[in-house]
Order: C-alpha cells, then structure tokens, then sequence
C-alpha cells in the first residue's frame, strides 16, 4: 500500500471536505505518518474515515475529527500543549508540528511505552510522554497554552482547567449519549473560564472521565 498516496487523499477527502481552513494544521496531517502509530493489524485502514480501536475500549480518533478539533484550539508556535488520553501518539506528534513542547498523557502503561517508543522512532523529540490519570492532567509542568482531550467525556474535569494558563485554550468533547458529543471549547481570559459549544462530533469515549455521581439526601 502506498501510505503517502493515501495521507494525501485523507486530507484532501475527509480534512479539506469538512471545513478545514487551517494551513498549518493541513501541513501537519500531511506530514505525520499515521500508519506508524496505530496497532499492526490496521495499518492498511491507517487512513479511512472512522476511528480505529486500540483495544481496552479506547481508540483513536478519525483524522476529520481531529482537524476540527485542532483548528478550533488556535495551536501556536510556541504554545506549551497537554495532550490528555494519547494513545499510541498520533495525536501528540501531530500536535508536535503546531507547537514548541507536548505534554501527552496516557493512562494504559502498555500505550504509553509505546507511544514514546513510536515517538522517539519518528524522531519527534518535543513530546514527553506521561504515564498518569487522564482526569488530572499533569499539573507539574503546566500551566498550558492548550489542553487537548482526545477522547468524549461526560464533562470537563475542573482540575483540567485549573491547568490552563491566562488565555489558554481547552478543547473537548462532551457528550453522554452513545458515539456524539458536542465540541466544547473552553477557555481562560483575566482568570476566569468560559466554555462554548462549537459543533457535533462523535469520537471514542476516555476512561475515568465519567461525570461524578451526585448523591441524594
């Protein structure tokens, strides 16, 4: 399979199609191999329009879906990213082309040995690959210019945003039915956060980022 013919045709066919302007988010998906960071037995499915199971319930977002989603974070040149729930890593090494340093968090032990072997194979040097619960970032080396959730959730966990620095973006999706949320950007001017739906999108579930159960006297 010729990978380099079918990245050009995922960006022109899924990302330029889906209202996707952004010239450096279109060079960034053009150049990061996708193929490379999915499981062996779907790197002929590399490319198509649908997410791609990692195993343990988690899975990676289509490219569209991440177009969107990146276009509507604003990535700056010099912007410190939180990349929560990373997977094997192809979102961070994407967003490793928009921004100066990646921090990516992961959950599954397995994922994120792999995730910074793959990495470190691609040679993109400006991802640090945390090991850690999803719901609560990675204070130490925040604050962020941008937190990434690359996963649905039920809602936005406060201590994500506490991460974001002063005008500092947060995309995610939220959504407690089945397979669609909705694009939430959430963002931080003189301290304080506002959030505003952006539009529909459906992409797998994160675990441990269920909403917190309310409880009744």
């Amino acid at each position: 399979m010729d990978f380099a013919v079918a990245r050009r045709n995922m960006v022109d066919n899924q990302v330029l199609t889906n209202r996707v302007t952004d010239s450096l988010v279109i060079e960034a998906m053009e150049n990061v191999a996708r193929e490379d960071f999915v499981p062996e037995r779907a790197r002929e499915v590399a490319y198509m329009d649908e997410s791609i199971s990692l195993g343990g319930g988690r899975g990676i977002m289509e490219p569209m879906a991440l177009a969107r989603m990146l276009q509507a974070a604003s990535v700056q040149s010099g912007d410190v990213v939180l990349d929560i729930g990373c997977g094997l890593g192809y979102g961070a090494a994407v967003l490793a082309r928009l921004a100066s340093t990646v921090v990516a968090v992961e959950s599954d032990p397995d994922l994120a040995a792999q995730a910074t072997k793959v990495l470190e194979t691609q040679g993109v040097d400006t991802v640090a690959v945390v090991e850690g619960d999803l719901s609560q970032g990675a204070a130490k080396q925040g604050p962020y210019d941008v937190i990434f959730v690359e996963g649905m959730v039920d809602e936005i966990p406060s201590v994500l945003l506490e991460q974001l620095a002063e005008g500092g973006r947060l995309i995610a999706v939220v959504g407690t039915v089945a397979g669609l949320g909705r694009a939430t950007l959430a963002t931080r001017s003189n301290g304080l956060v506002s959030k505003r739906d952006l539009f529909d999108i459906g992409i797998p579930p994160l675990p441990g980022m269920a909403k917190s159960p309310i409880f009744h006297l």
